[in-house]
């Protein structure tokens, strides 16, 4: 190595200024530093913090002590400078003699002193293995070792170390062994000067080992050289650590004699260990990097890598140095393991660790990556190494280091891939975050052909920071590898999510399994939990999914949500194996609870069994809503030859609520199951609602679907839970029911709604879950679908809604049934709940002779205001079946307000006109009692394309009311026949009575009947009028309209009778009026009658009576005015007036028939009115009659 040393009055002088700038700089420094480091306030008021404090405040008083020598040295050493730059001008002054005269005198003197020079660099050694010579104690580099002689092991020298300014020497590398012999070890390298000049002196490599003879083992390889530490004070490197030398092959063994085994051959020798990087011990200063460790031969081991250096505490303020590679494993050795990396000073980061050594064949271990450094001061830890590759086990990752001030914990290095046979290694543990900072990531586990390697944990945060994420596991033909639990945060972070499990594929017989997540970390939020690892076959084993991992616990915020379950699949059409999907991760407690994941779904294409996961509970709050259970997994059967039954995955249940006005958390949905083989299939298990001030709601039960000869049930809705002082939960909807098969359907059942709390300021019941849709979807199919029915309100301060009734559907030839409507719950202090309509029933095939039946409507509930019943559903068809609609739920009874409003009768409908079955509509409900009593509901009509007859609903009765009005009757259902081939009977429905009270309710109006054919139509009758206690009767209903809109019918048509007026029971009360009969006409021949009028109710007045209806004819018969009816005498007041006479109506120029207008009513005693003749008109050739005039009373 050259060297140029220069010595003249002008550059000591420079040098010397140079000097006091520098000085001046530090002691500026050191100044500003002392304040803040010396007195350190303690973290808490705890012991261990106090310490702390201390510690740190007493490196600083070191610190500046140090500083002060240091700076009292250089002030010397600038004077002396100044006196040898003085000195040479002198001397040149005096005489003419070289500097470098002068400077070897001086030179000759020092070194005679103290064995080394004053300026000047160190000699290179020049034997092999001899050490290299020191710098000059003022100025010059170390000198370089010699290596070790070739072929004799010799270790290499070791490096020169600097004055005050210079870098230390290299140290020389090991020379290699002889035959089987271990190579040597590399020397050291130097140590750098105190005030400047470089670095550390690089250790040298350590020497291959010798090949082995015959039989004979091989050489190891040598050790690397440690680097030379860095003296320097201020920045300054450590030297890298030498390279390990590898390790020799064996010897062959020798050939065997006639009919003798040969010798074994000799093993491979073992890798070195990679030299340690050199430390920076400066302010600033940075350690070195260690050596990598050596390949081992054939059956030798890897050697281990060299370790970062680590800074000095005191006065370190930079970076740690990286560990060194592990060394390769010879074919069947194992492989050296990662070097750690240095600690970070003060102010520095710590340094990486060294990635773990290859293995070398598949019976051989892989080496460990090694751990990251440790932060001292305000820095990141090292990342731990990766774990080493191939092998029987592949290497595991290194640690994270610990990050210190506000730096971050170190994240883990990742596990090591193993081959097709082996294991692989698991990763690294995230680093601790002491201060501020955020955990480190844990390392994800390695891949292999067995076993995954487990993900790394998240490393936790003791401040305000994050805790580290959990590593992934690993994926595996096997057994796949666990995810890494989140970090947790003490402080005002969130804890770290956990690393998901690794997946498990294989195509053998052996079982595969996937890993499980990891748990999420604790926090002010919680972490998440990692998903469940899939596992799939496309063997002949079994096959189950990884659950998930728990959410984290929060301490201020929402716990974290649970993982989901794993999904499993077996793909073989040959295998009978079972498949298991993971069980869903419960969600975290916290302020409000976490989800719970959902369950794994479980799928197979063979004939095995099937179980879906279980969602994970929902975690509990103390002051919010409680978690959300999480769904049920879904288990499916792909293949058509399997008899298996399919159950879909239980919901989770939703987190209780502890806090006084908390929330339960709503339960997990059922899972959905469905098959193609024929089998039986259910719908999942609803997960139930969480306790709290307020229920929780209940989760939806499962859906179903099947393709084969099994029946197909859904999943029941689960029941909300009460609350324990507030509202009752809603319930779950019942889970729907398909088939493109052959089996009955039946749809869920919605869940009831919990209860309010308890007294008259509780809380509101829970409405009923709607129940599930049935149906059935091919043509080929004779099975029945029922819907299912709607869950009952809850008990509460008001009452809760029924739930609807479900659908049922059919495109084949069975029965369709559809779900009623859930009752209405009662009310304490409030209205009761409305009652739920009932379900629509449908048949779309034209061949199909079943019959459809609608759900009823469910009851209102009763409270201090009655609610509402609910619509009956309608029925319709496309084939030849009968249809009856649903019934209208009745209205609730009221205990100071008005009773509820009965629910309308649903609609019947035949659109095929080759039917010849009857279509009836549904009757109105029922209005509730209360102080003034509920309307009836109306009747539903009734229709055919067809030759059937139709029926329709008749209108409900009106409450009864205590102090008030009674409620209105339902108007009657109109009956209706559209083909002109039908000669069937078309009855419109009877209008509701209306309720009495102290004044009575009207009759409903009696519904239409009409026909397009030959047949009777008959119009419904109006309802009478209630009955009054103090005042007046109700009004009587309309009688019905009839019409034949056929002109080839022959049959007489009538309208309908009104109904008659309601009874004043009062000594002071007058009757209803009765209701007036109902309009009649014809396009045929037959003759045409106005309806009926009703009746007058009797009183202290009389009640007036009825008008007769009115008649009209399009054809060649007669027409007829309904007569008025008779005025009711009053009891001890004045008589009723009578009714009008109906009119008649004939518009048709070709007839001759007779027109003649109905007659008045007499009027009651006394002094009744009489009622007005009708009139008649004709515009054919017959005679026109007036009716003549009612006498009066």
């Amino acid at each position: 190595m050259s060297s140029y040393v220069i010595a003249t009055p002008q550059v000591l002088a420079a040098a010397s200024s140079d000097l006091a700038g520098i000085g001046e700089a530090i002691r500026a420094a050191t100044l500003v530093a002392a304040p803040s480091t010396t007195s350190l306030a303690a973290a808490a008021q705890d012991e261990v913090s106090a310490a702390i404090a201390k510690l740190f405040g007493t490196y600083a008083r070191d610190f500046q002590a140090l500083s002060a020598q240091a700076d009292a040295f250089r002030g010397e050493f600038v004077r002396a400078l100044n006196n040898a730059g003085g000195a040479y001008a002198a001397a040149e002054a005096a005489n003419a003699s070289p500097l470098q005269d002068a400077l070897a005198a001086v030179n000759a003197t020092t070194e005679a002193l103290t064995g080394r020079p004053l300026i000047g660099d160190g000699a290179n050694a020049a034997t092999p293995g001899g050490n290299g010579g020191n710098g000059g104690i003022l100025w010059g580099n170390g000198g370089n070792g010699a290596d070790g002689a070739p072929g004799t092991g010799q270790n290499g020298g070791n490096g020169g170390s600097a004055g005050f300014f210079g870098h230390g020497g290299n140290g020389g590398n090991g020379g290699s062994g002889g035959a089987g012999q271990a190579g040597g070890n590399g020397g050291a390298g130097g140590v750098s000067g105190l005030l400047g000049g470089g670095y550390g002196g690089a250790g040298g490599n350590g020497g291959n080992g010798g090949a082995g003879g015959p039989g004979q083992a091989g050489g190891a390889g040598g050790n690397g050289g440690a680097g030379g530490a860095s003296e320097q004070l201020f920045m300054g490197a450590g030297g890298p650590g030498g390279n390990a030398g590898n390790g020799a092959a064996g010897g062959i063994g020798a050939t065997g004699a006639t009919g003798a085994t040969g010798a074994s051959g000799g093993a491979g020798g073992a890798g070195g260990t990679g030299g340690a990087g050199g430390a920076g011990i400066g302010v600033l200063g940075t350690g070195g990097h260690g050596g990598q460790g050596g390949s081992g031969a054939n059956g030798g081991t890897g050697g281990t890598g060299g370790a970062g250096a680590a800074g000095d505490i005191n006065v370190n303020n930079g970076t740690g140095g990286n560990g060194g590679d592990g060394g390769a494993g010879g074919a069947v050795g194992s492989a050296g393991s990662g070097g750690a990396g240095g600690s970070g000073g003060l102010l520095g980061s710590a340094g990486s660790n060294g990635t773990g050594g290859t293995a070398g064949s598949l019976a051989g271990i892989a080496g460990n990556g090694g751990d990251g450094g440790n932060a001292v001061g305000n820095g990141n830890g090292g990342n731990g190494g990766n774990g080493g590759t191939a092998g029987s086990q592949a290497g595991n990752g290194g640690d994270g280091g610990s990050g210190a001030g506000s730096g971050n914990g170190g994240n883990g290095g990742n596990g090591g891939n193993g081959v097709s046979s082996g294991n692989a290694g698991n990763g690294g543990n995230g680093g601790t975050a002491t201060g501020s900072g955020n955990g480190g990531n844990g390392g994800n586990g390695g891949t292999a052909g067995l076993q995954g390697g487990n993900g790394g944990h998240g490393g936790n945060a003791v401040g305000s920071g994050n805790g580290g994420n959990g590593g992934d596991g690993g994926t595996a033909g096997l057994q796949g590898g666990k995810g890494g639990d989140g970090g947790s945060s003490a402080g005002s972070g969130n804890g770290g999510k956990g690393g998901d499990g690794g997946v498990a594929v294989t195509s053998s017989s052996a079982a595969a399994v996937g890993g499980n997540g990891g748990n999420g970390g604790n926090g002010a939020s919680g972490g998440a939990g990692g998903a469940g690892g899939e596992a799939a076959t496309a063997g002949t084993g079994n096959a189950t999914g990884g659950a998930g991992g728990n959410g984290g616990t929060a301490t201020t915020g929402t716990g974290g949500a649970g993982g989901a379950g794993g999904v499993v699949a077996a793909t073989s059409t040959s295998s009978s194996a079972a498949t298991v999907g993971g069980n869903g991760g419960n969600g975290g407690n916290g302020a409000s609870g976490g989800a719970g994941g959902a369950g794994g779904e479980a799928a197979t294409n063979g004939t095995g069994t099937v179980t879906a996961g279980k969602g994970g509970d929902g975690g509990a709050a103390t002051t919010g809503t409680g978690g959300t259970g999480g769904a049920g997994g879904i288990a499916a059967i792909t293949s058509t030859n399997s008899t298996v039954n399919a159950v879909g995955g239980t919901g989770g249940a939703g987190g209780a609520a502890g806090n006084a006005a908390g929330t339960g958390g709503t339960g997990g949905a059922g899972g959905e199951a469905i098959t193609r083989g024929n089998g039986n299939v259910t719908g999942g298990s609803a997960g139930v609602g969480g306790t709290g001030f307020n229920g929780g709601g209940g989760g939806a039960g499962g859906s179903a679907v099947g393709y084969g000869t099994g029946n197909v049930t859904g999943g029941a809705g689960a029941d909300g839970t009460s609350g324990t002082g507030g509202a009752g939960g809603a319930g779950g909807a019942g889970g729907a029911a398909t088939t493109a098969g052959t089996g009955t359907v039946t749809a869920g059942a919605g869940g009831h709604g919990g209860n309010g709390g308890s007294g008259t300021s509780g809380g509101a019941g829970g409405a009923g879950g709607a129940g599930g849709g049935a149906a059935v979807t091919i043509s080929s199919s004779s099975a029945a679908a029922i819907g299912g029915h709607g869950g009952d309100g809850g008990d509460g301060t008001f009452g809760g809604a029924g739930g609807a009734g479900g659908f049922a559907n059919t495109n084949g030839t069975g029965t369709v049934t559809a779900g009623a409507g859930g009752n209405g719950g009662t009310a304490s202090n409030g209205l009761g709940g409305t009652g739920g309509d009932g379900g629509g029933a449908v048949i779309t095939s034209t061949s199909s002779s079943a019959a459809a039946a609608g759900g009823h409507g469910g009851n209102g509930g009763n409270g201090t205001s009655g609610g509402a019943g609910g619509a009956g559903g309608f029925a319709n068809t496309n084939g030849t079946g009968t249809v009856t609609a649903g019934t209208g739920g009745n209205g609730g009874t009221a205990t100071t307000g008005t009773g509820g409003t009965g629910g309308k009768g649903g609609g019947a409908v035949i659109t095929s006109t080759s039917s010849s079955a009857a279509a009836a509509g549904g009757h109105g409900g029922n209005g509730g009692n209360g102080t003034s009593g509920g309307a009836g509901g109306a009747g539903g009509f009734a229709n055919t394309n067809g030759t059937g007859t139709v029926t329709a609903g008749t209108g409900g009765n009106g409450g009864t009311a205590t102090t008030g009005t009674g409620g209105t009757g339902g108007k009657g259902g109109g009956a209706v026949i559209t083909s002109t081939s039908s000669s069937a009977a078309a009855a419109g429905g009877h209008g509701g009575n209306g309720g009495n009270g102290t004044s009575g309710g009207a009759g409903g109006a009696g519904g239409f009947a009409n026909t397009n054919g030959t047949g009777t139509v008959t119009a419904g009758t109006g309802g009478d009028g209630g009955t009054a206690t103090t005042g007046t009767g109700g009004t009587g209903g309309t009688g019905g309209t009839a019409a034949i809109t056929s002109t080839n019918s022959t049959l007489n048509v009538v309208g309908g009778t009104g109904g008659a007026g309601g009874t004043a029971g009062n000594a002071a009360g007058t009757g209803g009026t009765g209701g007036a009969g109902g309009d009649a006409s014809t396009k045929g021949n037959g003759n045409v009658t106005g309806g009926t009028a009703g009746v007058g109710g009797t009183g202290f007045n009389g009640g007036g009576g009825g008008a007769g209806g009115t008649a009209t004819s399009f054809g060649t018969g007669n027409a007829t005015g309904g007569a008025g009816a008779d005025g009711t005498s009053g009891t001890g007041g004045a008589g009723g007036a009578g009714g009008a006479g109906g009119g008649a109506v004939i518009q048709n120029s070709s007839s001759s028939a007779t027109a003649a207008g109905g007659k008045g009513g007499n009027g009651g005693t006394p002094g009744g009115a009489g009622g007005a003749g009708g009139m008649a008109t004709t515009t054919g050739t017959g005679s026109a009659q007036n009716g003549l005039g009612g006498n009066p009373g």
